[in-house]
C-alpha cells in the first residue's frame, strides 16, 4: 500500500452502486486516492461520502460540460490522475425487431458517447501520469457474433471496443494503456434479470457466476505497473461464458 500524496489516484465512474462501486472499494483498499462519480444516486452520496470522504462527486456523463469539471475538480485536489475506470453503461434486452431508434441512441449515448466524452477530457493528465483507462464492455466482442436478445446494447459495446482500440494506438507512445473489460454474469444487487437468470448461470463453463471482487481484482491488475505491457485488449472476465 502507497501511502499519503505518492499514492496513485483512480477516477472510478459509475461507482455509487454495482460493479463500479466495487471496483472503487477494491482500489481503495490497496491504497489509492479513489474518487468516486454519482449521477442520479443521491441516496448513496451519504454513503459514499464516509467510505470516501472529499471524494465524492455528482456529475451527468453525458453533459461535457459537467465531466470538464469534473476531471478539473479532481486535479485541483490531488493534482494527478493515474487510473480512469469508466463502469457507465445503461442495459436494455429483447429482441431486435422489437428495438427501437430510442433504445439505439440511448445505449449509445450511455456506454458510447460518456466513455467518449471522458477520455477527451482525461487524456492530457492520463499523459503527464503515463496513466491507464479502463473501460467495460460486455461478453463475446471480439467475435462480433449475432445476438438474440442484446444486439442494440452489444452493438453500443463494440463500437466502444473500436474507440478502446483506437485510443490504445493513439497513446502507446505516451506510455498510457487502454484496455476494455468485459464482465460475463456477475450476480449483485443491482444486476439486470437477465444477469439473474438459472439457465444462462448453469451454462458457464467455470461452474458459477461471476463474483463482484472477480471484476474488481482484473481491473486492479490492469491499473497496474504489471500490466504497463498491456493495451487494446478486451478482457473477458466471464467464466468461459460464450466460448
Amino acid at each position: 500500500m502507497v501511502e499519503g500524496s505518492r499514492a496513485p489516484v483512480a477516477l472510478v465512474t459509475g461507482s455509487a452502486r454495482g460493479l463500479g462501486l466495487g471496483v472503487a472499494r477494491a482500489l481503495a483498499q490497496r491504497g489509492d486516492r479513489v474518487h468516486v462519480v454519482w449521477r442520479s444516486s443521491a441516496s448513496s452520496a451519504e454513503r459514499l461520502e464516509r467510505e470516501f470522504p472529499g471524494r465524492v462527486h455528482r456529475a451527468d456523463l453525458e453533459d461535457s460540460t459537467e465531466v470538464g469539471r469534473l476531471v478539473q475538480e479532481v486535479l485541483r485536489q490531488d493534482g494527478r490522475i493515474d487510473h480512469v475506470v469508466h463502469a457507465v453503461g445503461e442495459y436494455v434486452s429483447g429482441p431486435l425487431s422489437e428495438a427501437s431508434s430510442h433504445d439505439l441512441r440511448r445505449m449509445l449515448a450511455s456506454n458510447t458517447e460518456t466513455a467518449f466524452v471522458l477520455f477527451e477530457h482525461v487524456r492530457a493528465a492520463l499523459r503527464e501520469s503515463r496513466g491507464r483507462a479502463v473501460f467495460f464492455g460486455c461478453s463475446g466482442l471480439a467475435g462480433f457474433r449475432a445476438r438474440k436478445t442484446t444486439a442494440v446494447y452489444a452493438a453500443a459495446k463494440s463500437a466502444l471496443f473500436v474507440l478502446v482500440r483506437s485510443w490504445a494506438l493513439e497513446e502507446a507512445p505516451h506510455g498510457v494503456t487502454v484496455n476494455l473489460l468485459s464482465p460475463g454474469h456477475v450476480p449483485h444487487e443491482d444486476a439486470h434479470p437477465d444477469t439473474l437468470d438459472p439457465e444462462r448461470l448453469a451454462a458457464i463453463p467455470a461452474g458459477r457466476p461471476g463474483r463482484p471482487e472477480d471484476i474488481a481484482g482484473a481491473v486492479a491488475w490492469l491499473c497496474s505497473p504489471e500490466a504497463a505491457y498491456t493495451t487494446g485488449i478486451d478482457l473477458a472476465v466471464t467464466g468461459g461464458w460464450m466460448l
